[in-house]
């Protein structure tokens, strides 16, 4: 069966609103803005042990900082930056880290690396609703609504709804308009 936007649209017809609700999280603040972002360019990041602007590999970050760090720069667009800040995270085998991955790709063009990404992801921990929010965001993006629907029913079966993984999804899926970050 060939799903349509309209007809996807009527299937997810829902009771509340839908929030805007930031990446990661059930908040609709952005990143707050570190100083990575305000004094540092390109592939650098900020470390408070040296005080100034380093390589994220020679930085003092722990692997929770690194990922907010680049989900920072991946709100600003600033992907391959924020690919350079994930390639220093300790543990690339990580759901999140792959996720990310799979999100800084997407953004790059790079719909089929993406996809083998968020693919490993969610094999590393099938409850990684971000991640499968973020790979059906990619097939709203290509047409593929009927995988995109698949992924929002199993992101609901995994107990999150009301989420921004599930909220942002089905705002894609009813607009065809998907997330920055």
């Amino acid at each position: 069966m060939r799903f349509t936007a309209l007809a996807l649209a009527l299937a997810l017809h829902f009771s509340m609103p839908i929030a805007g609700f930031a990446a990661g999280g059930d908040t609709t603040t952005p990143p707050t803005p570190s100083e990575t972002t305000k004094k540092c360019w390109g592939k650098r990041v900020w470390d408070d042990e040296a005080k100034k602007c380093v390589k994220p590999e020679e930085s003092s970050l722990n692997g929770q900082q690194l990922l907010e760090t680049a989900r920072e720069l991946a709100y600003l667009d600033r992907f391959e930056d924020a690919q350079a800040v994930l390639a220093a995270h300790p543990e690339q085998t990580d759901s999140r880290v792959l996720t990310y991955w799979g999100f800084t790709n997407r953004k790059l063009g790079r719909s089929d690396l993406a996809s083998e990404y968020y693919t490993r992801a969610i094999a590393q921990d099938p409850d990684n609703i971000l991640a499968r929010s973020y790979m059906a965001q990619g097939f709203v993006e290509t047409g593929q609504y009927a995988q995109a629907l698949a992924q929002w029913k199993e992101i609901k079966a995994r107990g999150g709804e009301g989420t921004w993984a599930e909220t942002s999804l089905r705002q894609a899926i009813q607009t065809g308009v998907t997330v920055n970050y």
